[in-house]
């Protein structure tokens, strides 16, 4: 009887319904200085959903960061270094307001 997983650790089958965009996105040449400015508007420096709950100024819970939850964030964050490195390094602009 051949059974199939969608678990990655089985090693007799495996599979990644995500890879085609994995692969598309890290393959993505940013050539753009427009593309480049919007891939870095719209993908944020650092995780935006890490919190502390503070009740009466005590802080009673923390929420981590949930991007690397994420099953592109590697992907995400090399695209948006990518385009920062195209802003400064082949247009010459200043990066400072992306950091």
């Amino acid at each position: 009887m051949k059974t199939s997983s969608l678990h990655p650790s089985n090693n007799r089958f495996c599979l990644d319904i995500l890879n085609p965009v994995r692969q598309w996105l890290d393959q993505f040449e940013v050539q753009d200085s427009k593309i480049a400015h919007r891939i870095a508007t719209l993908i944020p420096a650092q995780c935006p959903f890490e919190r502390d709950i503070t009740v009466l100024g005590h802080k009673i819970a923390h929420i981590p960061p949930l991007c690397k939850l994420n099953p592109l964030y590697e992907q995400l964050v090399g695209l948006r270094f990518r385009a920062l490195c195209y802003l400064a390094d082949v247009c010459g602009e200043d990066i400072g307001a992306y950091i």
